[in-house]
């Protein structure tokens, strides 16, 4: 693995990343200081004056605006978005996407992006209008439910939007896996070839859904290079998640964090409303102060969820080996999804605490290598 070239690689992604977040923090707090969120909330009511009636003009002028400020940002992050999410993959040779297919993705995306804007939006300025003092409350339960349900319809109904799925026609592979997860205790509908190859060359397996939608996913890109041996340790990690608890324990901790982002949008909102002029605490145009002290709250706790989602990992790793029995596998594994998606080998500190869920591939195999059979 060449430490260098993979050290670059990911200082440029996070830069990238950096630069995106600089910009929107920068058009939200600038419509807000500007006024130019009250004269975008004025276009929003026109547009939403020529396609609705007035007793739905509330939620339509909100739905307008959430429109009109989504294809700013996206306007406004695009040249990043572009050097991050294709230059960078082709000039590092990991993506083997063409640009039509890349534009298309994108706008798969921002149409995702705006349909889940839109309605998290208008939910959000209904329960404002109805209970000004305790919106931020019934939202954040809102939201719960709403993660919930997005974490148990992603497989089936936004995976397949970017993907091409199919059943795993490897008999052998397919009964293997399917009895790891039996004997993990966890019930999956089926196992699934994940179509990544048409877009990159890195590989991955997973175990998605919740409950009826639980399903295997590998890759076609690691069906291609891995081992059976391998493949099913790297599944049997992917089972810990589910075995553990940690998909729930990770919506209960977002629910949190959406809760206390509410909270303080709520008290923000309430103070800044003279301020900045807004008609009160549901004038939509008031949105950028939301989304910003909403944020600021994920910002700020990032690090913990890291650490958080490190100490999931371990765990992971430990069940895999304890269920596998088979270090080496597991250890060839790490080795080549290391190279593949060219993971550091010696992250800094300061680094693993900001950027990393996962522990750094070279402390995953140093555990690996203790466990005794």
């Amino acid at each position: 693995m060449n430490e260098d070239k993979a050290t670059r690689y990911h200082r440029q992604k996070r830069l990238a990343s950096f630069g995106s977040l600089v910009w929107t923090v920068l058009l939200l707090g600038g419509l807000l200081a500007t006024g130019l969120s009250e004269a975008l909330r004025q276009t929003a009511e026109r547009a939403a004056g020529r396609l609705v009636s007035p007793p739905w003009l509330p939620g339509a002028t909100v739905l307008s605006y959430v429109v009109l400020l989504t294809l700013i940002n996206e306007l406004g992050s695009l040249p990043l978005g572009f050097y991050s999410g294709f230059l960078l993959e082709h000039r590092y040779a990991l993506s083997r996407q063409t640009l039509g297919a890349w534009v298309a993705d994108q706008v798969k995306a921002l149409a995702v992006a705006l349909i889940l804007g839109a309605v998290g939006a208008g939910v959000i300025y209904a329960l404002i209008r109805q209970s000004p003092d305790w919106w931020w409350l019934e939202a954040g339960a809102v939201f719960a439910l709403f993660i919930v349900a997005l974490t148990n319809l992603a497989p089936v109904v936004l995976l397949p939007l970017f993907y091409t799925l199919k059943p795993l026609d490897r008999a052998a592979l397919r009964d293997r896996l399917l009895t790891l997860a039996e004997r993990a205790g966890a019930r999956v509908l089926g196992a699934y070839e994940w179509g990544l190859g048409g877009k990159t060359k890195k590989a991955n397996a997973a175990l998605t859904g919740l409950g009826a939608t639980r399903r295997i996913l590998v890759s076609d890109t690691m069906l291609a290079e891995y081992s059976h041996d391998e493949i099913e340790v790297v599944l049997a990690h992917e089972l810990a998640h589910h075995v553990h608890g940690d998909i729930w324990k990770s919506v209960v901790f977002e629910s949190a964090l959406v809760l206390a982002g509410f909270d303080l949008a709520s008290l923000v909102l309430r103070a800044l409303v003279r301020p900045l002029g807004l008609r009160g605490v549901d004038d939509v145009a008031g949105l950028p102060l939301l989304l910003l002290a909403a944020g600021a709250v994920s910002l700020v706790t990032l690090p913990v969820t890291h650490a958080m989602s490190r100490a999931f990992e371990r765990s992971a790793d430990r069940f895999a080996l304890d269920l596998t029995r088979n270090p080496a596998a597991f250890i060839s594994a790490m080795r080549r999804l290391g190279a593949q998606h060219l993971a550091e080998e010696h992250p800094s500190r300061l680094a693993q605490w900001l950027f990393y869920s996962h522990p750094p591939v070279r402390e995953r195999i140093a555990a690996a290598q203790t466990f005794h059979t």
